[in-house]
């Protein structure tokens, strides 16, 4: 790991502190996994190098592409993170901080080497990130439109890290946006904190080059009455990886997640949930949803764990994959860790093809072969996309109805 192991050497030399030496010394104690760990053993990590991997020394010269630009059209506040590192931030509007955090430390207090302990990827973050782009909503505020975090990625080996911070009472959409990477490796870290009765609707929304690596860690931290929407989107990279949990540590706080995939050509998408109650009369809500086509795969391995004392919560996941070729393959792993007995608790997983009935359907009223297949697989992504935000809609919407329309198009050809 030449390349690597000087160029992060170096990047922690230029930023001494903040525990980078102790992420590191952890990282290194771990080492990389290897498919042989349960956690892991869907994935082709024998196909991920280092080597060649270098972790900039600053921003990469890259520009945003139409779609990022026209995703920032609907936004209230485009804040742009390259590689990283945060760009000058312009005027914002009341209620809203935006900051650069170099502490090296999670929303919890405690260093981000601690909190992620035993974690690699997240070790990695912790060692190498440039710093911590804070979107801070004071309390009562109610944000007049979406806060769209533009992240750019080069070459090279990247480390983005976000936390948003949502006040008492304080009402936010934000959209974490992610592109590029060529050939590169992105490992982002963010954290979602949403204080007594505040409430954030958040997309993640990863469309990075098709040969990039994705492995992504996102936690929620929700206390009294806080409600957590998020929708996670994944269409690029080649390896495509997004752990999501939420810690719901205060009465009566509710997670609705909803994650979307859809596979092309040798693409993985690896999604891992995990929705942990600690509180009562708590309520998860997880639907995961993801078509896969000609040689793609797909992993879902979700958890729901309910705590002794986390009595009345309510918390529900599914799980539904459509195989548009017969070399695709799709994997659904949910579990239940209840300790707690007076819950309601529940879970499903279906894999399949399309549906042949309702495709004749379709072609017997004269909608030609490519075209039913496109429509069925966006009613059946429909539900995923209904609840983006009214002015970001339009721009997401498109991109994954054109990728629909290839994926269509790909699955007739294989047939």
């Amino acid at each position: 790991m030449t390349t690597f192991a000087d160029s992060a050497a170096a990047v922690i030399d230029a930023h001494p502190g903040a525990g980078r030496l102790e992420a590191w010394r952890a990282f290194e104690e771990v080492g990389l996994p290897s498919s042989s760990d349960e956690v892991w053993r869907y994935t082709p990590l024998s196909a991920l190098g280092l080597e060649d991997r270098a972790v900039p020394a600053g921003p990469s010269t890259v520009a945003p592409t139409d779609a990022a630009r026209r995703l920032g059209a609907g936004a209230g506040v485009v804040l742009t993170v390259v590689d990283g590192y945060l760009a000058p931030v312009g005027e914002l509007p009341d209620g809203l901080e935006v900051v650069a955090d170099e502490s090296g430390r999670s929303h919890t207090g405690q260093a981000l080497y601690e909190r992620y302990a035993r974690d690699a990827f997240s070790l990695l973050n912790a060692a190498l990130a440039p710093a911590t782009t804070v979107v801070r909503v004071a309390p009562g505020a109610v944000l007049p439109g979406p806060v769209v975090v533009l992240g750019l990625a080069g070459t090279g080996a990247s480390f983005p890290r976000l936390r948003v911070e949502i006040g008492r009472g304080a009402e936010a959409v934000v959209v974490e946006y992610l592109e590029g990477g060529r050939d590169g490796l992105v490992v982002p870290v963010s954290e979602y904190a949403l204080d007594d009765d505040g409430s954030l609707t958040l997309v993640t929304y990863q469309r990075l080059d098709e040969t990039a690596w994705q492995v992504a860690r996102t936690t929620g931290f929700l206390e009294r009455d806080a409600r957590l929407r998020q929708a996670v989107i994944g269409l690029g990279a080649h390896y495509d990886r997004a752990r999501n949990d939420a810690e719901l540590r205060g009465a009566g706080s509710a997670n609705e997640l909803r994650t979307t995939y859809l596979g092309r050509g040798d693409q993985v998408h690896d999604f891992r949930t995990r929705q942990l109650h600690l509180a009562p009369r708590t309520t998860s809500r997880l639907l995961s949803k993801g078509a896969v086509a000609e040689r793609s795969r797909s992993v879902y391995t979700g958890l729901i764990e309910i705590e002794k004392g986390a009595t009345r919560t309510d918390a529900r996941q599914t799980n539904h994959n459509l195989l548009l070729s017969s070399s695709a393959h799709a994997d659904s792993v949910p579990n239940l860790d209840i300790r707690e007995n007076d819950v309601l608790c529940a879970h499903a997983s279906s894999v399949g093809p399309l549906d042949a009935l309702q495709r004749w359907y379709l072609e017997s009223r004269g909608v030609g072969r490519v075209d039913a297949q496109r429509l069925m697989i966006q009613g059946f992504f429909y539900e995923m996309l209904e609840a983006l935000p009214a002015t970001l809609a339009a721009p997401i919407e498109a991109d994954v109805a054109a990728a629909v329309g290839e994926v269509a198009r790909a699955a007739e050809v294989g047939s």
